[in-house]
């Protein structure tokens, strides 16, 4: 299982438009080599490296599996046409919310995980209650980190 985005690479710099300095838009990702059973996706983001502990940017679960990629921008909202669902990130709003480090770099883990089964989750969940549903579900997870300071 492979992801990446076209806004950078592993280890690079997260462009500004995708961070608190800029618009703060979602940045685009897309991802190949799924495994066989895979019936949906889930994705966090987070950044371990935050003064008061890991920070919670993104959840965003029940990515139907013909989907390959998240285009930029995706909008706060807690359900997307296709069924996809999105939870509360650590601003305490749905749907995406950027780099945003009061110093320093931090590195940004976009960890994408692919599940045996659509989640009986409403949106709105926070990272923990969607890692406490997805327990025994995830066939394979793979992450791509960026990293931004201000």
């Amino acid at each position: 299982m492979k992801i990446t985005s076209n806004a950078f690479r592993e280890g690079e710099m997260i462009p500004r438009k995708h961070t608190c300095d800029g618009p703060d838009l979602s940045p685009q990702l897309a991802w190949a080599d799924l495994p066989e059973r895979t019936e949906s996706l889930a994705l966090i983001c987070d950044d371990p490296d935050a003064p008061s502990g890991t920070w919670v940017h993104w959840v965003i679960f029940n990515v139907p599996f013909g989907t390959r990629e998240l285009p930029e921008g995706i909008p706060g909202e807690e359900e997307l046409p296709d069924g996809t669902r999105q939870g509360r990130n650590d601003f305490r709003r749905i749907g995406y919310g950027g780099p945003c480090p009061p110093g320093g770099t931090h590195r940004y883990y976009f960890k994408l995980y692919a599940l045996d089964t659509i989640l009986d989750k409403e949106a709105g969940a926070t990272k923990d209650e969607l890692l406490e549903v997805m327990e025994g579900h995830v066939i394979s997870s793979v992450s791509l980190m960026g990293r931004y300071s201000l």
